[in-house]
């Protein structure tokens, strides 16, 4: 049985999935299964003490956030999920480098609702895709206040309207500091607690 270290170290180097060739990306995601059928919290929905934080990315299939790292002279740098339980928000903000003083953000506000005790169905409302500097990036925590005090950023920032921009996670694997997820898009997710 592979347990929670083990996981982390196999996943560790992996520039969060962009350098796992084929046969490594298998062996994490039986890993990944092992752990999840031995998650020490059956209800994590309900647990929103844990669930609650600002989590890091460390692992994940998903080619929206890999692609990031496809763009020319862009470099794909911290993913960040912060989740606000008691809100229903969620705020995924992906930290993106490249050429010097162009260090970018890529942010997405989504709300979510309880369908189960394991998944939550998400609908995302905004989008602000800009440069760290003219925003004022300086952290998640202070980004998200920023968000919330409603300002208008030097940034490309737009309402998202339209319902095929909503789908669900399943929370799979839940302790204080590790999550798990999958999603829609047939994604996993590994984060870690900041």
């Amino acid at each position: 049985m592979i347990g929670k270290a083990a996981l982390l170290e196999i996943i560790a180097g992996k520039n969060r999935g962009l350098l796992a060739n084929e046969a490594q990306k298998q062996g994490i995601m039986a890993a990944i299964a092992q752990l999840e059928d031995r998650n020490p919290t059956p209800r994590p929905i309900e647990a929103l003490n844990l669930l609650d934080g600002d989590w890091r990315l460390l692992y994940t299939t998903s080619r929206g956030i890999l692609g990031i790292d496809q763009f020319p002279f862009l470099k794909l740098g911290q993913v960040y999920q912060c989740i606000r339980a008691l809100e229903g928000k969620v705020y995924n903000i992906a930290e993106v480098s490249g050429l010097p003083f162009l260090e970018g953000i890529v942010s997405v506000v989504a709300r979510f609702r309880p369908v189960s005790e394991k998944r939550v169905d998400v609908k995302f409302e905004r989008s602000i895709i800009g440069l760290q500097r003219l925003v004022d990036y300086q952290s998640p925590g202070y980004f998200i206040h920023q968000l919330e005090s409603d300002r208008k950023f030097a940034a490309i920032d737009f309402s998202i309207e339209n319902r095929d921009q909503q789908g669900w996670l399943d929370i799979t694997y839940l302790d204080e500091d590790l999550r798990i997820g999958r999603g829609n898009e047939g994604s996993v997710f590994v984060l870690t607690k900041e």
